[in-house]
């Protein structure tokens, strides 16, 4: 089993930054391809981007390349998500979660968070 606990959410303004970490443990998150993903209201739940725990290997959503970076950290065990220049439309939960593929079908991960809420005012 993976546990994965998110922090770092809230409400910011057009423009600002927030930056989200993802704390996993367990048996095998080490071998384990991680992401965030996100949902806003009535929309479907879309990965924003991913990461090997090696960093050799991450994935962007088109939205959010150049302005989101996702690094991991072996040694603390966590994943986080450095989002600047944020916009209204980022607004969502953000959710991390664990699984085998670097993919963005959210059918391959395995494990989530509860997530945590990012709220950007314009």
């Amino acid at each position: 089993q993976v546990q994965l606990v998110e922090s770092g959410g809230g409400l910011v303004q057009a423009g600002g930054s927030l930056r989200l970490s993802c704390a996993a443990s367990g048996s095998t998150f080490g071998s384990l391809v991680m992401g965030w993903f996100r949902q806003a209201p009535g929309k479907e739940r879309e990965l924003v981007a991913a990461t090997r725990w090696s960093g050799d290997a991450t994935y962007y959503a088109n939205s959010v390349r150049e302005r989101f970076t996702i690094s991991s950290d072996n040694a603390k065990n966590t994943v986080s998500l450095q989002m600047n220049s944020l916009k209204p439309e980022d607004t969502a939960i953000y959710y991390c979660a664990a699984g085998r593929l670097l993919t963005s079908a959210r059918n391959d991960y395995d494990y989530w968070g509860r997530g945590t809420q990012v709220t950007v005012s314009s």
